[in-house]
């Protein structure tokens, strides 16, 4: 058979396939006809697809095939004018897109809207379209159509989605302001008032105006206090503006508040590293959903990193039991991603047409084997190097194997045997470049915790040679000459990072916090810490630093207050030192030890801490 054969009867079959597409409107006729139709085969065989469409578009689809696009888009057209059948306009804008042809695509859609009044699919690619385009002054009609067509019982859905969709164009302000005016008479209407508050805020934040976004939905919550759609927006406005906190607050102390705007609350909480209360949401969600396993995961991994052993075990031996006793298609609520709903306007995508592949749930092979590792580690942690062995033994994932011959090498070290924990990570197999670069982190890890400074101060020189300008190595080669007390180099390096990310926290306040601890250039030390907290609001270790710094300037008032925050927000060892310090000094002793004391519990072997203690000469 030729090639020229094959292409033709390919054709034809995909051809005899959109007589199926057709097929409905022919079952349209009188209820007399359909009496008559004796089969749906044979209606499908006697529909719309007679012979003249049948060549019109073979004739249509060998254009086509044949290069010329803008023929084949007009045979398309016209039988899709003649038909009024929805799949072949669509056929038509494709066409004219594989053609980079914006103007007959947008042809393509107003010749399907005048066929067609109703249909929402010609609407919503017709905004896809203008959007793509950059067409912006066009939207505002299609916009309301679609508003207007769409039924009253989806429209808040349809709202909801509609910045998320739109924020694809390129001038943010100049659609934040169309979205203003296309959606000022649902923001009066009753039904729609809530969502069209939102949804305007939504894009006023997207335009770099979180002011106007804030105040929208404080308004929209005065509406509608049970509504949960404000809050969703309060959260991606907590980092700007941290008093959007409250209207989050406020939503999660009702009894009917959404689970899954609880976990979008815990992934806000735990991006700004305010584990405790990330960890106490999270007790919630387990409280009220005892059977759904990924919120133990989470929290397991959130009591790991405060250092509460005993309880991040239980959490993650109580994830492995729920997910070996559920179903494998048993569905589980993922902290890291909130589940779509109604009331999430980010739920709502499909409203204008766009998927979202990411259904956010948590594959419960991949969370087993963070809950193994962690496991491994904890029974690292209390020198229990068998049941560690026996949780490493259990992971059977390549993507994760230098994690596992990190934790083996580190229960080598643990053993006295550094060198061959070495070794292990050395031989570990290298599929990629980066696992090239992950062998030197995981190196230069082993030897810091071994406080072998010098040495790992080595093994990232070694690898930010090997790769160039790489801000993280060169961050954490910034510490280990810290470590070393070659300060010149420390300081070098992270004014380079500086240089290469500008808009990352950790290098900022890295080296303000370095100058403060030194007691050198306190005015300077302030300001890299001040633009950390910007560039991060919120973090408890930034929030630390600048309590150092102040308690440095003399300012004991300044850092109690920031370092009450950040001890709050974060109860690690070495806030619990600089807060117990700062308090000792201004003669609140008593709160100092209870403060050390709690820290001490956690974590006893933290440097700071005991450095703290014995420069004081305090006993907690």
């Amino acid at each position: 058979m030729s090639a020229y054969l094959r292409s033709h009867l390919a054709l034809l079959a995909a051809l005899a396939a959109s007589a199926i597409v057709l097929a409905p409107q022919a079952l349209a006729q009188s209820p007399q006809a359909a009496a008559t139709a004796p089969s749906q085969a044979e209606v499908a065989g006697n529909s719309a697809l007679d012979a003249p469409l049948f060549y019109q578009l073979l004739i249509g689809e060998m254009e086509l095939r044949a290069g010329q696009a803008g023929n084949a888009y007009e045979v398309i057209l016209d039988a899709a004018r003649r038909t009024r059948n929805e799949a072949l306009f669509k056929r038509a804008v494709d066409i004219a897109i594989q053609g980079r042809a914006l103007d007959q695509a947008l042809g393509a859609t107003r010749s399907w809207r005048l066929a067609l009044p109703e249909s929402l699919d010609a609407l919503r690619l017709q905004i896809q379209i203008l959007v793509a385009g950059g067409r912006l002054d066009d939207l505002g009609e299609p916009v309301r159509a679609l508003l207007r067509t769409t039924p009253a019982a989806e429209r808040n859905e349809l709202i909801n989605a509609l910045p998320r969709f739109l924020q694809r164009g390129p001038d943010a302000k100049k659609i934040a302001a169309l979205l203003s005016e296309v959606l000022k008479p649902y923001a009066e209407a009753r039904d729609t008032a809530v969502s069209a508050r939102v949804s305007t805020g939504r894009a006023w934040l997207t335009a770099g105006e979180p002011d106007i976004a804030l105040a929208l939905v404080r308004d929209a919550q005065k509406l509608d206090a049970a509504s949960p759609v404000p809050a969703w927006l309060a959260l991606e406005l907590m980092a700007p503006l941290p008093a959007a906190e409250d209207i989050v607050k406020q939503q999660l102390e009702r009894a009917d508040a959404p689970v899954a705007l609880r976990l979008g609350y815990v992934r806000t909480l735990t991006t700004a590293q305010r584990y405790s209360e990330a960890a106490r949401q999270l007790a919630i969600v387990t409280r009220d959903k005892p059977d759904e396993a990924s919120p133990y995961l989470t929290l397991g991994v959130l009591y790991q990193e405060l250092k509460q052993n005993k309880d991040a075990e239980t959490a993650l031996l109580k994830y492995i039991a729920l997910v070996q006793a559920a179903k494998p298609a048993a569905a589980t609520i993922a902290p890291a991603q909130a589940p779509a709903q109604a009331t999430s306007p980010a739920s709502s995508e499909a409203a204008v047409g766009e998927d979202d592949d990411d259904d956010g749930a948590a594959k419960p092979e991949r969370g087993l084997v963070q809950a193994w590792l962690s496991l491994a580690q904890l029974a690292e942690l209390r020198g229990d190097y068998k049941a560690a062995e026996a949780w490493l033994a259990k992971v059977d994932d390549p993507q994760r194997a230098l994690d596992v011959i990190s934790r083996r090498a580190s229960i080598l070290a643990r053993q006295g045997k550094l060198a061959q924990a070495r070794e292990l990570i050395r031989k570990a197999p290298e599929r990629a470049t980066e696992d090239v670069r992950a062998k030197f982190v995981a190196e230069a890890a082993l030897l810091r915790d071994s406080k072998r400074w010098k040495d790992a101060l080595d093994v990232l020189a070694n690898a930010n040679q090997r790769f160039a300008d790489d801000a993280d190595l060169m961050y954490e080669q910034a510490m280990m000459a810290e470590k070393t007390e070659r300060f010149d180099d420390m300081e070098r390096l992270l004014r380079r990072v500086i240089v290469l990310k500008p808009e990352s926290p950790h290098a900022h306040n890295a080296l303000g916090y370095s100058l403060a601890d030194r007691g050198t250039r306190l005015t300077e030390a302030r300001s890299l810490i001040a633009r950390a907290l910007e560039l991060s609001p919120g973090d408890p270790f930034i929030t630390d630093s600048l309590g150092w710094v102040e308690y440095k300037l003399g300012r004991k008032d300044d850092a109690v207050k920031h370092l009450r925050a950040a001890y709050a927000a974060r109860p690690d060892p070495e806030i619990a030192a600089h807060l117990g310090e700062v308090l000792w000094a201004m003669g609140q002793k008593e709160e100092a030890r209870r403060v050390w004391r709690e820290a001490r519990s956690r974590d006893s072997t933290n440097e700071v801490l005991r450095e703290t203690l014995a420069r004081l000469r305090a006993e907690p």
